[in-house]
């Protein structure tokens, strides 16, 4: 049975990290963390080019690391590097082109994008409270230049999981 990739992205405080882990708990499979959430404890809200790069370099060793561990059909990634390609065009006005190359090459069977239907939770590695509609509307602009095969996840609680079950089950059948 092939393993799919399923990517779970979205604005700050979504619900990415939680969904993700759900998903595979609720699936038996393997959930990639966030690299960027270690990495950035002890940066102090304060982001290098290089500290992008870094959390690039990061997240797809984690990932490369973890998948021969998944358990078919589906490994869930709680974000994805295209999460770098935002924040480097967000905070310094463009990419790396070897980022840019990286997301070409590593497409998902399908990204869960999280609705900001949430509300907002404050941590201290989260920068922009007052600009989710925003993200938003880039993570879809990205997604959508991509081609990628994306569902937006909306709903509070046992919903919004249910409604991540019930993509999964629309894009791929019933595991």
């Amino acid at each position: 049975m092939k393993l799919l990739k399923i990517a779970i992205v979205g604005p700050e405080s979504t619900g990415k990290s939680t969904i993700a882990q759900q998903l595979a708990q609720h699936f038996n499979t393997v959930c990639v963390p966030e690299y960027a959430r270690e990495y950035c404890k002890n940066l102090g809200n304060t982001y290098t080019l290089q500290d992008e790069l870094n959390m690039f370099y990061g997240q797809k060793a984690l990932e490369n690391t973890l998948l021969p561990l998944a358990r078919p059909p589906y490994i869930f990634c709680d974000t994805t590097i295209l999460t770098v390609k935002i924040w480097c065009d967000h905070l310094f006005g463009d990419t790396p082109q070897e980022v840019k190359d990286a997301i070409q090459e590593n497409a998902y069977d399908l990204y869960l994008l999280m609705d900001i239907n949430l509300p907002w939770e404050d941590d201290p590695l989260r920068d922009f409270p007052e600009q989710r509609a925003h993200f938003m509307k880039i993570w879809k602009t990205e997604l959508q230049s991509l081609n990628a095969p994306f569902q937006v996840i909306s709903g509070l609680g046992d919903n919004r999981f249910q409604a991540a079950l019930t993509a999964l089950a629309t894009a791929f059948g019933n595991f």
